[in-house]
């Protein structure tokens, strides 16, 4: 069957992720491909190196990207992090703290898990009661998660974990670029990230950054392949990584002084994950989570005007996301397909207990700007008025410039 080339429909990506990316990123992305070992290749890695350091807030040696999406750096950090038998601690407030808990069965470890309701967050000391009991060899926690849009507070969660010398591992997915985030300020040994939410890029890179006590415990796993082995490469004191592509030894080997080959990178998403940092820093980290924070005030207040209640514990919601309950009579897929079909514009459901009672609107990365909230919330207006609400008129948009002063 002969096809033409892929013409994607214009649209305003609202959900929880991916979003829009940003038009620069997309041209960094349309650059020529150079060899993995070209001299201008492992300058530009060494260049990524850096800048995620500071986007991270770390001074961490160890700061590279694993190829694949953010789901594919969690897991590197999780199986290279545990052997089987070792416990894990996973505090659950989400969709995506279950997915810890299933990456690190999986990995053959002891998984602890404590609960609260979604639409709510764990108290440091209820964390590190749960610490004192299981004593962890690692805690594994994510940051936002957006099938409930809360972020659990992390900045006294390190001395909450007190003396335990449990390793904490953090996915931040949904939150790095677009709120309050320091590794090193706030004792995290290991953080994985994308490029497809605040970061404003597309899914398929995923940051991380080890810090010199987790690179520890994953380089006395490392075993360097045969073929590749030099005199000195001794077979690993511990049992070794379980997975190949995602053993955060040899990937650390592949980006380090050595360049001892492991993959080919992905030059592309190289090229994006430079450009999505370098835009960040350029604008500034403290300028870019107060761009998210005003953009979500502005949301919530629109959504709120037009009659919608918001979902969950306020005082922990993320800056870059909304979840609102999905009003009585309002058919929620056919609702949010019209908005899309009509308009050009996504939001998203969400998974679980959740799943049909909430919509999720994400005001991040490139999309955490006037022009999308507003046109988002005049659409969103129009499609409640279809389906049988009766909002005042303009009454989203004006309360979202009122935002904006």
């Amino acid at each position: 069957m002969m096809t033409g080339p892929f013409a994607p429909p214009p649209r305003l990506l609202m959900g929880p992720g991916p979003i829009t990316a940003d038009p620069r990123v997309l041209r960094a992305m349309s650059a020529q491909l150079i060899g993995q070992y070209d001299p201008a290749m492992t300058e530009c890695m060494n260049e990524v190196m850096a800048l995620y350091r500071a986007v991270f807030r770390s001074a961490n040696e160890q700061t590279f990207l694993v190829d694949g999406t953010s789901r594919a750096g969690i897991e590197a950090a999780l199986v290279s992090l545990l052997e089987p038998g070792d416990r894990v601690l996973v505090p659950v407030f989400g969709r995506f703290g279950h997915l810890l808990v299933e990456i690190a069965r999986r990995c053959g470890a002891d998984v602890h898990v404590i609960d609260v309701e979604w639409g709510r967050v764990f108290e440091p000391e209820q964390i590190a009661a749960a610490v004192r009991s299981v004593r962890p060899k690692v805690l594994a926690v994510v940051h936002g998660d957006t099938a409930t849009t809360m972020a659990q507070p992390l900045a006294d969660l390190a001395s909450a974990v007190g003396d335990s010398d449990a390793l904490l591992y953090c996915d931040a997915t949904a939150t790095l670029g677009g709120n309050d985030f320091a590794t090193d300020g706030w004792g995290i040994d290991v953080v994985s990230a994308g490029l497809q939410k605040c970061l404003g890029g597309p899914s398929g890179s995923a940051p991380i950054t080890i810090s010199p006590r987790a690179a520890e415990v994953i380089t006395a796993r490392r075993r360097i392949e045969a073929g590749l082995r030099d005199i000195g490469d001794d077979e690993p004191a511990r049992p070794p990584i379980a997975s190949n592509y995602l053993d955060l030894a040899q990937i650390m080997e592949y980006w380090g002084p050595r360049r001892l080959n492991h993959h080919t990178e992905a030059t592309s998403m190289l090229y994006a994950a430079r450009e999505c940092a370098r835009l960040l820093l350029d604008e500034g980290l403290d300028a870019a989570v107060a761009r998210h924070a005003l953009h979500g005030r502005a949301m919530v207040a629109g959504v709120q005007a037009l009659g919608l209640q918001v979902f969950g514990d306020q005082r922990h919601r993320m800056a870059n996301v909304v979840a609102v309950h999905i009003p009585d009579g309002v058919p929620g897929e056919q609702a949010r397909a019209a908005l899309l079909a009509d308009f050009g514009i996504e939001i998203g459901t969400s998974f679980g207990p959740l799943h049909g009672r909430v919509w999720r609107i994400g005001t991040m990365g490139y999309n955490a700007r006037h022009d999308a909230v507003l046109m988002t919330l005049a659409a969103l207006e129009q499609v409640l008025r279809a389906y049988g609400t009766n909002p005042l008129p303009g009454g989203g948009v004006a309360a979202a410039k009122e935002v904006y002063g």
